[in-house]
């Protein structure tokens, strides 16, 4: 079953004061996709593993299993030495799954650690921002309180470079919902309970953008 907007705030009822916010997520992050754009993902903490979460649910299946089209699979036959008698055709085209692209950008050490210790380490997602990612991407920032400078820093790169933002944080206003496109505020403001709501927002959006792409 489709992990839609009304399961989500059937199971969540406090999120129904979000509903227009994600459901604006949803048609953001598939307006991305479209456009051929990529997400950058940033966050501390609790919400840095976040950013990894997310960005493992969108490279692979994440509740369908994206077989690769029938043009896919010819054109990895064609580009193998054997074509289609080459023994890891059955394993590529059987078994690799549709992917979209995100990247967390926590999950960068030597480079995040290079930027920390070499220029300053409020810089260490605005600078991954400022070297990956271009006009029609997506960066999605991830701050329990929308105040973290290092993810605010993220954003103001992101804006410069013509990137779309999407904010998640706590029931507040912020400084990431000033300079989001799309902020969902989470109605609690204790770190842990705002990420608990961030967790189901996500994985529906994730879902949503899936059934876009891959049916």
């Amino acid at each position: 079953m489709p992990l839609t907007i009304e399961i989500l705030l059937q199971n969540h009822p406090a999120l129904a004061a979000c509903r227009d916010s994600i459901e604006a997520a949803r048609e953001l992050l598939i307006d991305t996709y479209r456009r051929g754009g990529k997400l950058l993902l940033c966050g501390n903490g609790g919400s840095c593993a976040d950013c990894d979460h997310i960005a493992g649910e969108l490279l692979k299946g994440f509740l369908s299993h994206r077989p690769l089209s029938e043009e896919d699979c010819i054109a990895l036959a064609d580009t193998l030495p054997d074509g289609e008698a080459d023994p890891d055709l059955y394993l590529l085209a059987g078994q690799l799954q549709g992917g979209l692209p995100a990247i967390s950008l926590p999950a960068q050490t030597a480079a995040v650690t290079a930027v920390s210790n070499d220029t300053d380490p409020a810089l260490i997602f605005a600078q991954l921002v400022w070297a990956l990612g271009q006009a029609g991407d997506t960066l999605v920032c991830l701050s329990t309180s929308g105040n973290s400078r290092n993810v605010v820093l993220a954003a103001k790169a992101a804006k410069a470079k013509g990137m779309t933002v999407l904010a998640m944080t706590g029931e507040h206003d912020s400084k990431l919902s000033e300079l989001a496109d799309v902020t969902v505020q989470v109605p609690a403001t204790d770190t842990y309970r705002v990420q608990e709501y961030h967790l189901p927002v996500y994985h529906y959006l994730c879902a949503a953008v899936e059934e876009a792409f891959f049916g």
